[in-house]
């Protein structure tokens, strides 16, 4: 998504794909076009700088994106997948010289890979030259985490976002014959008949005779048997295969409805999916009072699945990447899967693609308020002014609750309307990213995919503990050491104080 700058110009939208045939060789007409047939582009697009719309899906609750009034437009460079590639790097540094020719003052890239090095990283590339031109590049952190070292998009002239909740849930429940009830999610369609217990088993109980029991119990295609699974209600376990397609095995095998656990490496997360049958998705710990129902000696095991419930409350001040409801295609169901032949205008998915948008949005209006300011000061007006705690004031935690640290929620979470009025900003210009690149020992070169023409690296490296970014990080401190940064005044006349707590264990943060 970006915006445009043109008055004339409402939408726009292109497609590059140039590195992409030169891969799977010539392409039909259906690739000659910038018309979004995932759902991926439409729902962050629509997060991003949606209008106002009164959608059905969610109590008939409005919505919109962050920036409602912004002129947008869309750069499709991912495609079908060829040998695990779908978004190729030609494509996108033909997308970004595109976005800064077209004038737009925000970029939003929900797309990413590993980290790699700079020179190498065609993200981090492009948005380095539009940064230059004055724009500002929102990037999405990867979904890899919640461990330390996982997020992707790691350029300091971006802004990555990683995904945070938000109080919107769809619960569902699972209620056992023994009356344990487990709150879980799901966006089923469908829901079981009223005031009806069901017999429920274990997925490998209803293993197909030549199926392998880890892939009964992951309820993989092919692995159940329509004999053992029909009429019942399926635990299956969560693992490396989409969970959509687990309730479609289990409802081509005959089940009635499916309960979807965790795993412990997913401890509690749960997510509200577009299930095709009566579904719900607990946590591990609700899980394995599940499966240790199942194992118990009673001889008829039952359970019954509640009809998913709306309960959309609007966010508080976060940058949301669980599930958001937006824009989709109608291209395909909103599962993404072939059997599904649903249609929606809107769906709710998750991850950080979803979560970087609605920084966007910010962004854009805070271009809008400070058309003066860089994009090294909206960048730090925003994580200036983010909090790390939760809209209960409660230390923020990850998925598994257990109690997080900026290496995983960063600066905090988002608050737009302090945002607007940061006091101070730490500023940055291109010059001191290319110093950070010779300080980080890049070549003559490789720098030059940055600069553009031969760059003169300073006689004395920068020390990176002084590198005026909007946040401080002293790796293995051990007595005392002297940082140093320098602010710029963009609010009213002040005092400020500075105030240094322990973050982490091998440094420390500072907030002023």
């Amino acid at each position: 998504m970006a915006r445009i700058k043109e008055l004339q110009k409402l939408i726009g939208a292109r497609f590059l794909n140039k590195g992409y045939a030169s891969v799977v060789g010539p392409l039909n007409s259906s690739f000659e076009s910038p018309r979004d047939h995932e759902g991926h582009g439409s729902q962050t697009l629509s997060t991003a700088g949606g209008n106002f719309y009164q959608a059905q899906m969610c109590l008939g609750t409005g919505m919109e994106g962050g920036s409602p009034n912004a002129r947008v437009a869309a750069y499709k460079v991912c495609f079908p997948p060829v040998n695990g590639n779908e978004c190729f790097d030609a494509d996108i540094l033909a997308a970004f010289d595109m976005a800064i020719q077209d004038g737009v003052d925000v970029l939003s890239v929900s797309l990413g890979g590993d980290a790699v090095p700079f020179f190498n990283d065609s993200v981090a590339i492009g948005s380095f030259h539009a940064v230059k031109h004055g724009i500002v590049v929102v990037c999405s952190a990867g979904n890899s985490g919640p461990a330390d070292g996982t997020v992707s998009n790691v350029a300091t002239w971006q802004i990555t976002v990683g995904a945070s909740i938000m109080d919107r849930q769809f619960p569902s429940y699972a209620v056992l014959g023994n009356n344990m009830r487990f709150k879980g999610e799901s966006l089923s369609a469908k829901a079981l008949p009223k005031n009806k217990l069901f017999p429920v088993i274990s997925s490998i109980e209803a293993k197909a005779a030549n199926a392998d029991a880890k892939d009964a119990q992951l309820c993989k295609a092919g692995s159940l048997d329509p004999t053992m699974a029909k009429g019942k209600i399926l635990v299956c376990l969560r693992g490396d295969n989409a969970w959509v397609d687990e309730g479609q095995e289990a409802a081509l095998a005959g089940a009635v409805g499916m309960i979807l656990a965790n795993n412990e490496a997913s401890g509690n997360e749960i997510i509200a999916d577009p299930h095709v049958l009566p579904a719900t998705h607990i946590t591990y710990t609700d899980g394995l009072a599940v499966y240790r129902y199942l194992n118990s000696t009673n001889l008829h095991h039952l359970a019954y699945i509640l009809a998913p419930i709306d309960n959309c409350v609007q966010p508080d001040t976060t940058a949301p990447g669980v599930s958001i409801i937006a824009a989709y295609t109608e291209s395909q169901g909103p599962t993404n899967q072939d059997f599904d032949t649903r249609r929606v205008q809107f769906n709710c998915v998750s991850g950080t693609s979803m979560s970087c948008p609605h920084v966007s949005g910010i962004v854009g209006l805070l271009k809008t308020l400070h058309p003066d300011w860089s994009p090294a000061a909206i960048k730090s007006a925003i994580m200036t002014t983010a909090r790390t705690r939760d809209n209960e004031a409660k230390p923020m935690t990850n998925a598994s609750h257990i109690k997080a640290t900026p290496l995983s929620y960063g600066a905090g979470h988002v608050q737009p309307n302090r945002a607007m009025d940061p006091g101070l900003v730490y500023d940055l210009t291109t010059t001191d990213y290319l110093d950070l690149l010779c300080t980080l020992g890049y070549t003559k070169s490789q720098i030059e995919k940055f600069s553009e023409t031969p760059y003169t690296c300073p006689s004395k490296n920068i020390s990176l503990i002084d590198f005026n970014y909007p946040s401080i990080t002293v790796h293995n401190l051990n007595g005392s050491i002297t940082v140093t940064r320098t602010v710029k005044n963009v609010g009213s006349p002040g005092t400020y104080v500075s105030q240094v707590f322990m973050a982490h264990r091998s440094g420390f943060s500072q907030r002023g």
